[in-house]
């Protein structure tokens, strides 16, 4: 059974002010949970119901694992339909990028993304598409944010998720840096090279100015319909499927 301050805090994780202030996050259902278990992010509790996969126990000697009723799950979970295990998973400190650090791959930034669905789905496509690192403006969306967490469906386990001043950070970078805009190259007749950053805008507003001006090479998705744009999570799965059919020429 949790107790009175136990549900308090896992309920308040909902929030990012707490999940700040506590250095923790809920992870929920076993396929999630599994994934974290078995990834460099540190578990601090199971909890779980006594219907729950009993193999979850047997992950690891070094994690912790108290059993709940469902009654305790439905107050902390932040699903309509709860599952019947939550981890209590810490925020990882991630080493500080570096040029180097970032050199001979292509890693993607977020420029205000907004929606928490959006920049789940982008963490999830940039996992399929063996992307490592995802920068982020300080005003993108929180990627512990619980529905952040379940859109990623696990993936977030295998990314890292870097919070950024990124006009700094683009200031001071020797990568190409590449920028999705309504006016550039068609990106079906780019050569990406096997190396760069490669920029996302705002669901509404698109790129910052301030951020624009440090593009060096402005992508296009040609339209062929009628649609007035693509969601920002689409857009990003075709640049990552142009750039890995680029490096395997």
């Amino acid at each position: 059974m949790l107790s009175k301050s136990q549900i308090n805090l896992l309920k308040s994780l909902q929030h990012k002010k707490f999940r700040t202030e506590h250095g923790v996050f809920l992870v929920e259902g076993h396929k999630s949970v599994n994934e974290f278990a078995n990834s460099h992010y540190q578990i601090d509790t199971i909890f779980q119901t006594y219907t729950s996969d009993p193999k979850l126990l047997n992950l690891s000697q070094k994690i912790n694992s108290q059993q709940i009723s469902l009654n305790d799950l439905e107050k902390i979970s932040s699903l309509k339909t709860p599952q019947d295990v939550v981890a209590l998973v810490k925020i990882p400190d991630w080493p500080a990028l570096t040029n180097q650090s970032l050199s001979k791959k292509f890693s993607i930034v977020l420029d205000g993304i907004q929606d928490p669905g959006n920049l789940g789905t982008i963490i999830r496509t940039a996992d399929w598409f063996g992307i490592t690192d995802v920068i982020c403006s300080s005003d993108t969306a929180d990627a512990y944010n619980p529905k952040v967490v379940q859109a990623s469906m696990g993936s977030l386990s295998r990314i890292k998720v870097h919070y950024v001043n990124i006009e700094a950070f683009l200031k001071q970078t020797q990568l190409p840096v590449y920028g999705a805009l309504l006016n550039g190259n068609n990106i079906y007749s780019t050569n990406f090279g096997d190396e760069g950053l490669v920029i996302m805008g705002n669901e509404g507003n698109g790129i910052r100015p301030s951020i624009e001006r440090l593009i060096q090479k402005a992508i296009t998705i040609p339209r062929a319909g009628q649609a007035e744009s693509l969601n920002v999570g689409i857009a990003t799965a075709i640049f990552c499927s142009e750039i890995k059919r680029n490096t395997l020429k």
